[in-house]
């Protein structure tokens, strides 16, 4: 399979990028549908499909872009600055595809690639499910929460813990099935990322050959090279950074172009925003705050990738500092957002301004237990030494 995207590294980051931004009207004119239908339209996600991009991590040997991690946070960053829920699912979407590639069986992967083309594919790494051996394979059964994508995917991989397994095979697993197998439940209700379609999904006794699974402790990939070997936390920091440098952003730019034109004050003392020297400050504050996040990342993720690429998996307490960073990162764009949604006032509460859907998402985002201030304890447990620190604790 061919890549569609260039093999020099900053070619392809630019090739990627342009497609991104290639993508910018149909991202927009898409946003307010996803946000009342709760999941992206048709429109958005093919033209995700038809880019390239939801490939854009994905092992080149598969015909993926396989970018490296600096160029994934910028690709993440870029879209969700355009439109969070679109950069959500192109983060969890292109992750899921890029595992199922590194990780399935020649013959899932023969199944799963049908004639070389990459599937639309949604999951949930947390193994929720559980599945006892039988003759050739599983049965499994469960629920797994947070599925974003999932009802635009054709295949959907989820970890499930095993029940009736020896002590020295695996004791969780990584599974995917066809979307066609699984349960979507319509629960979807919630006040941020409402486009990313983040249903539940459950499937009952369902049968899933050994080829359509994979040990759920980190294996050595099958494909791929670097960016398999950074860990758990590595392999999704760069999509939470992005999004989260992404969405504020978004608000920076919206609350900018507001400030400019918008007046406050009582009559008589009316004034524009921009003309304050409050918002001064915080605007200059917001800048200086969102480039020393995303430095902050960039040293991480450099340090990680120096390792990955030699073929090591980076040490523990890195990758420990890897996922604090996306914390500090989604940490700081929350706050910078909800300063700008004050700064807006009350033409910010209406639901067609982009500064409350920016508040409601990057909040959504805070969520993720990736992100949990849990991460800042862990960093000190491996800085005093403690025997039992885990970057994932």
């Amino acid at each position: 399979m061919q890549s569609s995207f260039p093999e020099e590294p900053q070619e392809k980051r630019q090739s990627l990028l342009d497609a991104v931004e290639g993508l910018r009207n149909v991202l927009e004119t898409g946003a307010d549908e996803a946000e009342l239908s709760g999941t992206l339209p048709a429109s958005t996600v093919n033209a995700i499909y038809e880019s390239g991009l939801f490939s854009f991590k994905t092992p080149s040997i598969l015909g993926g872009a396989e970018a490296d991690a600096m160029t994934q946070l910028d690709v993440i960053e870029a879209a969700s600055r355009i439109d969070p829920a679109a950069g959500w699912c192109l983060m969890i979407g292109a992750g899921t595809l890029s595992n199922i590639g590194a990780f399935a069986s020649d013959e899932a992967i023969g199944a799963i690639f049908l004639d070389g083309k990459p599937p639309k594919a949604a999951g949930v790494a947390a193994p929720s499910g559980e599945a006892i051996v039988v003759e050739g394979g599983y049965r499994v059964s469960g629920r797994w929460s947070f599925a974003s994508g999932i009802r635009h995917s054709e295949w959907v991989a989820g970890g499930a813990v095993v029940k009736n397994q020896k002590e020295d095979a695996p004791q969780q697993i990584r599974l995917v099935v066809p979307t066609v197998q699984v349960e979507i439940h319509d629960n979807w209700q919630v006040i941020g990322l409402k486009g990313t379609g983040s249903c539940d999904y459950s499937i009952t006794d369902v049968f899933v050959p050994d080829r359509f699974t994979w040990p759920g402790a980190e294996p050595e990939p099958r494909r791929g090279g670097a960016n398999f070997r950074l860990g758990r936390p590595g392999m999704q920091t760069t999509g939470h950074c992005g999004f989260a440098l992404g969405v504020g952003r978004r608000a920076l730019d919206a609350v900018t172009e507001l400030a400019q034109t918008k007046r406050r004050g009582y009559r008589g003392t009316m004034s524009l925003i921009a003309d304050r020297g409050s918002f001064q400050r915080f605007l200059g504050e917001s800048e200086l705050r969102l480039r020393a996040a995303r430095a902050l990342v960039l040293e991480t993720i450099e340090e990680a990738w120096d390792f990955a690429s030699q073929g090591i998996t980076p040490p523990l307490p890195l990758q420990a500092r890897m996922r604090a960073s996306a914390t500090y990162s989604t940490e700081e764009a929350a706050d910078i957002t909800s300063q700008a949604f004050r700064f807006g006032g009350g033409t910010a509460m209406y639901n067609s301004n982009v500064l409350q859907k920016c508040l409601r998402d990057i909040n959504a985002a805070a969520q993720h237990n990736m992100v949990s201030d849990r991460t800042y304890e862990n960093v000190g447990q491996f800085t005093l030494g403690f025997a039992s620190a885990n970057p994932m604790g």
